[in-house]
């Protein structure tokens, strides 16, 4: 299992571009990026390719919701200066690497894809028909190992993308790693390390291949990293040899686990535009206000002095999302025993709702104003983004014996 170590860790994240952002995206997936982004070197792109894979008869909508996503990443308080933003049309290397990755895929792994033939059915209005639908699990994996990360955040229904990212990565190492020399090359690397430090290496290898010993596997990795006099080139050789392989030149990636988004639409299903059930991050307040007092609410109470009951109406689950367990509390109290009405209950969430939304949308009318500050922040995003890509196609395309003569 060929991994990037912990310490060395990069995030890859990405959104299809779908138009403005609500609360189920700002609770699903930017709280978690606001705290990624400060613990690990983060990657995260707007993937407007992706959104051709489903959307591709009418693609003018793209670039103003690459430009509204942007905007609610940043109002949100996605820091360019803490993490990588980028368009990943803007780095054509995804491309490159996805063809490549296209000649060893098997058939019968992206036809496998659980999501595959869950979104045929639901998008049955659509023609899926199509090779970029049917491959675009592949470009998510190129979307990955274009930066080599070593985390991937997703839910539980995304892990089996990851494994498929896991086992491409397996099967390139595999066919293209072994190189001329690859054990002589190995040893030579590791002696670099010094007579001590060779001796345990060597001992680690051995009681990992041979006694399937893993925590032997954590502390060799950790060894490898730690010597500064090893080229890139060297490392990935070790952490193949180490493992019984070739050399390590797209390192598997783990799927970093994200709690389910607990933020439910305004009648009670998962918040969704084809639900048309969201709150937009940037609605107006007045927008806001409305949708919420006129939820629907437990269909039990059609009279202010009949009773009701909390879990079945969606407006609890918001207050499970926005009030403290005081006023959850008076909710569950004062519902079943008829003691306030349904007004009374949405107000405490109205409120919240617009005290977290007001800071966000301050910022997005500043970013708003500021186009110019907007393309500088994709600009230098897209640059370094390319930058990494570009190494890593480097390496791909030498492995793969594409190299000028």
């Amino acid at each position: 299992m060929t991994t990037v170590p912990a310490q060395h860790a990069r995030v890859l994240s990405g959104m299809r571009p779908t138009g403005r952002l609500h609360l189920g995206h700002y609770h699903g997936v930017l709280k978690n990026w606001l705290k990624l982004q400060h613990e690990y070197e983060c990657f995260f792109f707007i993937a407007d390719w992706h959104a051709l894979t489903t959307h591709y008869e009418d693609p003018s909508l793209i670039p103003e919701a690459t430009r509204d996503m942007l905007v609610d990443w940043l109002a949100a308080g996605i820091n360019p200066g803490a993490a990588t933003l980028f368009v990943q049309s803007r780095v054509p290397e995804h491309a490159e690497l996805h063809l490549l990755l296209s000649m060893i895929t098997p058939l019968g792994w992206l036809e496998r894809v659980p999501s595959y033939k869950d979104q045929q059915e639901r998008l049955k209005e659509k023609d899926l028909a199509t090779y970029g639908f049917l491959g675009y699990p592949l470009l998510q994996s190129a979307d990955i190992l274009i930066y080599k990360a070593g985390l991937v955040p997703v839910g539980e229904d995304q892990v089996a993308h990851v494994e498929m990212t896991r086992e491409i990565a397996r099967r390139f190492n595999h066919v293209y790693g072994r190189e001329a020399g690859f054990e002589d090359q190995a040893e030579q690397a590791a002696r670099k390390m010094g007579k001590k430090n060779y001796k345990l290496f060597d001992r680690l290898r051995r009681a990992y291949q041979q006694q399937g010993d893993h925590e032997a596997l954590g502390v060799a990795q950790a060894l490898i990293e730690s010597q500064g006099n090893l080229t890139i080139g060297d490392r990935e050789r070790l952490l193949g040899y180490l493992e019984g392989g070739g050399r390590v030149i797209l390192p598997e990636p783990q799927a970093l686990l994200t709690q389910a988004s607990k933020m439910p639409g305004l009648d009670g299903q998962k918040m969704s535009k084809s639900y048309h059930n969201t709150i937009a991050l940037r609605d107006e307040p007045a927008k806001i206000e409305k949708a919420l007092r006129t939820m629907p609410t437990d269909p039990a109470r059609v009279r202010r002095t009949d009773p009701g009951e909390p879990d079945k109406c969606p407006v609890w689950q918001f207050h499970r999302v926005y009030t403290d367990s005081r006023i959850q509390a008076w909710v569950q109290e004062g519902c079943r025993s008829a003691g306030i009405g349904c007004l009374d209950c949405k107000q405490p969430v109205i409120d919240a709702v617009l005290s977290e939304l007001a800071p966000i949308q301050e910022r997005a009318r500043e970013y708003e104003a500021q186009p110019d500050l907007l393309r500088n922040v994709l600009n230098a995003g897209c640059e370094a983004a390319r930058e990494v890509a570009r190494e890593t196609m480097d390496e791909v395309r030498r492995a793969m014996s594409l190299v000028s003569v």
